[in-house]
């Protein structure tokens, strides 16, 4: 269902391009790591994947589970909740390694949250958290860097201005744009591997941006 409705309400959001890296399709058991830059991120890059094939296990902040029927939704199709600043914050990595045991993708946002800034342009990721190394460490999975631009077209500013972003984004149609890298294994070492993923998806971050300028892909 989330993919689903991703799926129809990512081309409302604007004019939605995809590209992804020759290496070949996604595969089971990959870490989907992707920037995080506005609150429409998540439907943004759901729908991107979905034309990939690929509908990923989603780490969330756990706020989300209390919304009526998206939270209903979440919890049936086994997407993540992330209790951040609890005791509960490690387990929702213990419950990524299972989805990646069991043959799925798990898309996570390294940073851990979006920037707090009010304007609408486009920025290089922030520095990533150490939870998407720990867990591509402790899987051995790989990881394929997803970079989008565009989305702080849609959503950005004060929450008055996001909501107005959304109302009037299918009328505006600003350009979206998702690519998907190379998959890469990450280097031995918690400070290496974090910094080899933030390198990775700030790279496809560069290449999405192009993509706003020349829109190509799927």
């Amino acid at each position: 269902m989330i993919s689903h409705v991703a799926a129809t309400l990512g081309p409302v959001c604007g004019r939605l391009t995809v590209s992804a890296d020759a290496s070949g399709p996604v595969v089971g058991g990959t870490i989907l790591a992707a920037n995080h830059t506005s609150l429409v991120d998540p439907v943004i890059v759901v729908a991107a994947l979905r034309r990939l094939g690929v509908e990923p296990v989603i780490m969330a902040t756990a706020g989300l589970w209390r919304v009526p029927v998206l939270g209903g939704a979440l919890a049936r199709e086994g997407h993540i909740p992330v209790h951040r600043g609890t005791a509960r914050a490690a387990s929702s990595l213990a419950d990524a390694a299972r989805a990646l045991e069991a043959g799925r993708c798990v898309l996570m946002y390294g940073e851990g949250g979006i920037p707090d800034r009010r304007d609408s342009g486009e920025a290089a990721p922030l520095p990533f958290r150490s939870g998407l190394a720990r867990l591509a460490l402790a899987t051995g999975a790989p990881v394929r860097p997803v970079g989008q631009a565009g989305s702080r077209r849609v959503s950005s500013g004060t929450t008055a201005k996001q909501l107005a972003g959304v109302l009037t984004a299918p009328f505006r149609r600003p350009r979206l744009h998702v690519h998907v890298g190379a998959p890469l294994f990450l280097p031995a070492g918690l400070p290496e591997a974090t910094a080899a993923a933030h390198g990775a998806v700030t790279s496809a971050w560069h290449t999405a941006l192009s993509g706003l300028a020349a829109p190509c892909g799927i």
